[in-house]
């Protein structure tokens, strides 16, 4: 190109539809890359393009393919606290879960795995843990029916939708089905316990047992690793009733410790037991030997010890409040075109989907969406039997490629 043109570019307004070619040709020669390498191009070619910064970033900005490599996931405002958290109401009237572990125990010379099933109460904070054999449906069912026989009716659990909370969730159904009488099934749509449950990969949607469990299964873990090989179903099962007090023992707020003039701080134990005397554990000293005496109590009590040192050292010494997603977003629509993202796949790989199907909260705003995935997807998809044609997910999960007109 002659230096004619260097010196006496080509002057194009910013917007217009001969300019928009040319950023679009010069984009794609460069194989779209940034704003800085499709300008150099531009004006290597023998063009000035008037407010050319705005008019490039425009482009790239809509661009599907610069969106499909490098646009960040999308947003919305966090929700606001739901009713059940705000407003009074019985211990574990409502209340999410999830499971946590495993735990190998020794039964003769065999290890088997256990788990934890932990719920949390959404109004007092208060944990209620079980032990599972099995994540299976059968397992967490028995789990459930021993929190109801001990802390009374449970009107609503939330989840995430892990394998035994579906399972759970349909053969109630199904049972419920099996009823006859109108007047009970009335009866029983009122009063029994409604399993709800999260989009699937929208585990920040249960921040409020994920906490829990981080916290108590970090100093499970800990705790049980040296006596790994020396504690049995009874024990574990003790132990995590030992854990479960020690826990709902913690005060709601710490913004009073430091004040010697200040009542005693609320604790979950205070709505459980109604009393405000904590229980005295067993007589004695229990050292390290216990956990090679052939007493397995005071292996237990060694490990609640054990517990309560490190919860209070790394529990209550460091609550953070912490916040995200101040600023309200657009609402997908459906009609959308967006990619999923996919933890085991590279980007590029991503499925493209259409929203079909938008959830909207109370406040106007959309967090969960359904997206028919495309045939090309599917078909990958199916022969795996990994996931179905029409999948739901978080909107922090999608990253929009096209907005529907």
């Amino acid at each position: 190109m002659s230096c004619s043109l260097f010196k006496n570019p080509v002057i194009l307004p910013k917007v217009h539809h001969i300019t928009r070619l040319i950023i679009a040709d010069c984009h794609e020669g460069i194989k779209h890359q940034g704003r800085g390498f499709t300008i150099n191009a531009i004006r290597a070619r023998g063009y000035w393009i008037l407010g050319i910064n705005r008019a490039v970033a425009f482009y790239i900005r809509n661009c599907v393919i610069c969106r499909k490599l490098r646009r960040s996931l999308e947003e919305q405002k966090m929700a606001c606290l739901p009713s059940e958290r705000v407003n009074p109401s019985p211990p574990f009237t409502y209340c999410g879960m999830d499971c946590f572990g495993p735990f190998p125990v020794k039964q003769g010379r065999t290890t088997h795995k256990r788990y934890g099933l932990l719920f949390t109460c959404l109004s007092s904070r208060a944990i209620h843990i079980e032990m599972l054999d099995t994540l299976s449906t059968d397992s967490f069912i028995n789990g459930l029916r021993c929190l109801i026989a001990i802390r009374g009716a449970v009107r609503q659990i939330k989840s995430d939708q892990g394998t035994n909370f579906v399972g759970a969730k349909n053969e109630f159904a199904e049972a419920f089905k099996e009823l006859d009488s109108n007047r009970l099934k009335n009866f029983l749509a009122e009063n029994q316990c409604d399993l709800v449950m999260n989009a699937p990969s929208a585990s920040h949607a249960g921040g409020i047992w994920e906490r829990q469990i981080r916290t108590v299964k970090s100093v499970l873990r800990s705790t049980l690793s040296v006596a790994s090989e020396r504690i049995n179903d009874s024990s574990l099962r003790t132990f995590f009733y030992e854990a479960m007090s020690i826990v709902n023992g913690r005060p709601l707020t710490v913004d009073n410790l430091s004040d010697p003039n200040s009542l005693e701080p609320l604790t979950p134990n205070h709505l459980l037991t109604m009393k405000s005397s904590v229980a005295l554990p067993p007589p004695g000293r229990f050292t390290e030997e216990d956990l090679y005496a052939k007493k397995r109590w005071r292996h237990v009590q060694y490990l609640a010890e054990q517990f309560w040192g490190r919860w209070r050292k790394e529990y209550l010494s460091n609550i953070a409040l912490r916040q995200r997603w101040h600023t309200p977003r657009r609402n997908l629509s459906v009609g959308d075109i967006v990619i999923v993202k996919d933890n085991d796949l590279p980007r590029h790989k991503w499925p493209l989907g259409r929203i079909i199907e938008t959830t909207i909260d109370s406040d106007g705003l959309v967090r969960r969406v359904k997206i028919h995935l495309g045939k090309r997807n599917s078909a990958r998809r199916a022969e795996c039997f990994v996931k179905p044609s029409v999948i739901e997910r978080p909107v922090q999960k999608l990253v929009l490629l096209l907005e529907a007109d």
